[in-house]
């Protein structure tokens, strides 16, 4: 399954301590311990230098564990200090540790617009002030409103002059709503700027990496290309992100459609994409294996224009990291008669993580290299599952025991960070299978023939491009629409996902070594794995709970009894606030049936009524007060438990403790600031006010 021996793949032996190494590092902060770290590791590696330069003198073979033990904890040490040293944060010249009125950035990324909104990260180059200008170093992201004219302005390499206004970004302030300040700390930036276009100069052009820059440059001429030989948008959408990476013009309702069919990942250009091209290379070059030195002529050309594809694909890290497994597997076949597959896969994820020990976070990054080990590892016990004899058929069966496999292995994490799982995978990447060769051959024939004016050839392959496209994306959104196409609502903690890969890792190996306690012990996984599922339904079953949602310009208040709820919003359920702000956390809290209703209707359930601004859930009482409900400065208190202030209403100082006797205050992130100051000014006491902007969402749990 791997290797008989650990010497026959020493990358694997490697990889897991470094792997231990960047963990520690991002797990734990130790940048404040980095020096001594540093020394344990030049001290440690001087002793190991000495120790093999002396070995026979010292008779060190009689304490062969003692190698081994100093090069792990070298290992460790130094996937700690890398990691350490990657985080901009613990260099001196960090942009946010200097004040400045102005900074001197440096476009790094292709900007992105997205309706009005132009984005993109940059280099804090040079951080100014009146008296003086410093160097400084770190990652901004920037968002500037224009339109598109303007925006057009702006590309990779610009260096630009920017008010110094930045602030750390926003955490999720509302239950399971994606951690978009964890997403770019991950990728090492960790403020973000907004400004208009008004505040920003541009003061040098074309001023990063030059390769790079070719790279997006003709990226986008060959975007157009598809463009001009192609007319369906949906068809030039999916070409430019198949075939280039180009992700830009991608509509979610295809996004959608893979997703759920379990075949998103052929929309990402990455290993399978790059192996198709590999293929095409080989069989173009298959004359030289004839000549003596052709083998060595044919890996240097295949090398070449595995990274010139790369460069097509404006250098994605998905495609490099591929290339980069590619090359270390042409080398090796080259110039060694055997070598083992999983050892090249562990030396390219090395390689990649000294240059970005970050990309250890990236979920494209773990998927690619699990699907990977799942093809190498675990498709051949699948495929041991069923012998057949027909050729056709087991050509066949090789095809679904990779699927399968891979499908498995990868189930956990998709499960973690997806909420779901595509049931007729199997289906759809048979589906998929002949269309993505033909869309890859095809797409590449168009750019090659209008890049060199042979206009006929360019059309003929464009429309055979389109074509293969939309025959594809229909059969994938027959399945996408199919009864029980998919499982979804599928929330997994850390230690269930530890759980769940433990115990398909296990199965698999009880298959492979047919050894009882294996199997006695992923059993073991499965049952507390299902024991920790069950208590986390029963607990959100019984437990009833009013969340207050922060949803910055709009408001929510979600009524939850068991596998029931009922939402008060002002969103529609199709709005991408709601399903990313409201949908993802009754998805987690394991309801099933909702209820979703303006402010303005009134309803009544079994453990839900509302009439007018009075509503009632369970045993608990609540008031909305807006600008249409009228609070007399002296009045008949009303008991509530709870009051929710929304729509920055005018409230006479003292009147909300005159009228009401309450536990709870709460105030809409939606008001404004002037309202919310003045409703807190106007309290006794200020110790019952909650206010939801740029605060977490408040839930008030009973267990019943």
């Amino acid at each position: 399954m791997l290797a008989d021996h650990k010497g026959e793949v020493p990358f694997i032996v490697y990889i897991l301590p470094f792997l231990a190494g960047i963990w520690l590092a991002m797990s734990f902060g130790l940048a404040d311990h980095m020096i001594a770290v540093s020394i344990a590791f030049g001290i440690l590696l001087g002793t190991f230098i000495a120790l093999n330069l002396l070995y026979e003198r010292t008779k060190l073979y009689r304490l062969p564990w003692v190698g081994g033990t100093m090069m792990h904890t070298l290992l460790l040490l130094a996937g700690t200090l890398i990691t350490l040293n990657h985080d901009d944060r613990n260099h001196s010249n960090f942009f946010a540790k200097h004040p400045a009125d102005q900074l001197l950035v440096r476009i790094n990324s292709e900007p992105q617009l997205k309706g009005q909104f132009l984005r993109f990260t940059a280099v804090v180059d040079e951080a100014i002030t009146p008296k003086h200008r410093r160097h400084t170093t770190g990652n901004l992201l920037v968002t500037m409103t224009v339109d598109s004219a303007r925006a057009r302005k702006f590309a990779y390499g610009d260096v630009l002059l920017i008010p110094a206004k930045y602030d750390i970004p926003d955490a999720p302030f509302n239950p399971a709503e994606f951690n978009y300040r964890k997403y770019l700390s991950q990728k090492n930036v960790f403020f973000q700027s907004f400004t208009d276009l008004k505040h920003v100069f541009v003061v040098d052009r074309k001023a990063g990496n030059q390769l790079v820059a070719y790279s997006l440059g003709l990226r986008q001429r060959l975007v157009g290309q598809f463009k001009k030989y192609m007319q369906d948008p949906e068809a030039i959408a999916v070409a430019s992100t198949l075939i280039l990476g180009y992700k830009a013009e991608l509509d979610n309702d295809i996004l959608q459609a893979y997703s759920k069919t379990g075949t998103i990942h052929v929309l990402s250009v990455s290993g399978a994409h790059v192996a198709i091209i590999f293929m095409m290379i080989a069989w173009l070059l298959k004359p030289l294996d004839r000549w003596r030195w052709g083998k060595y002529l044919k890996a240097t050309l295949s090398i070449g224009l595995i990274w010139y594809y790369s460069l097509l694909t404006g250098l994605s890290p998905a495609v490099c990291r591929a290339a980069v497994m590619i090359t270390m597997v042409i080398l090796g076949t080259s110039f060694t008669r055997r070598i083992s597959m999983v050892n090249i896969l562990a030396a390219s994820a090395m390689a990649i993580l000294l240059y970005d020990p970050f990309l250890i976070m990236d979920v494209g990054f773990q998927l690619s290299y699990l699907a990977l080990v799942g093809l190498l590892v675990f498709q051949p016990i699948v495929y041991g599952w069923w012998d057949v004899e027909n050729k056709w058929l087991d050509r066949l069966w090789i095809i679904c025991s990779a699927s399968i496999a891979i499908q498995a292995i990868t189930f956990p994490l998709s499960a973690y960070y997806f909420h779901q799982f595509p049931v007729y995978f199997l289906i759809s990447n048979l589906l998929i299978i002949i269309p993505v060769e033909v869309v890859m051959y095809a797409g590449i024939g168009c750019l090659i023939a209008s890049q060199a004016g042979w206009v006929t050839i360019a059309e003929w392959t464009g429309q055979l491009l389109q074509k293969s496209i939309l025959l594809m994306d229909a059969g994938l959104r027959y399945i996408e629409r199919s009864p029980y196409s998919s499982v979804t609502k599928i929330w997994l903690n850390g230690w269930e996902l530890w759980l769940m890969v433990a115990f398909i890792v296990l199965l698999f190996a009880v298959f492979y070594y047919q050894r009882a306690v294996l199997l006695k012990v992923s059993l073991v996984c499965l049952f507390l794995l299902c024991i920790s599922s069950s208590f986390r339904k029963i607990r959100s079953v019984r437990t009833d709970s009013i969340s207050y949602l922060n949803l910055k310009k709009h408001s929510g208040i979600v009524f939850k009894q068991g596998t029931r709820a009922v939402v008060l919003t002002d969103l529609a359920d199709t709005d991408k606030t709601f399903k990313y702000s409201i949908r993802l956390g009754l998805d987690s809290s394991r309801v099933e049936d909702v209820v979703i209703l303006p402010f303005s209707k009134d309803t009544s359930t079994m453990f839900f009524k509302k009439q007018a601004n009075w509503v009632r859930f369970v045993n608990k009482d609540m008031v909305i007060i807006d600008k249409y409900l009228w609070l007399p400065k002296r009045g008949v208190k009303s008991k509530a438990d709870q009051l929710f202030v929304t729509g920055s209403p005018h409230i006479a100082p003292g009147s909300i403790d005159a009228n009401f006797s309450y536990g709870k205050l709460i105030v809409d992130a939606g008001n404004s600031d002037k309202a919310t100051n003045a409703i807190k000014a106007g309290l006794k006491d200020d110790k019952k006010m909650y206010a939801l902007k740029r605060n977490r969402a408040l839930v008030i749990q009973s267990n019943q």
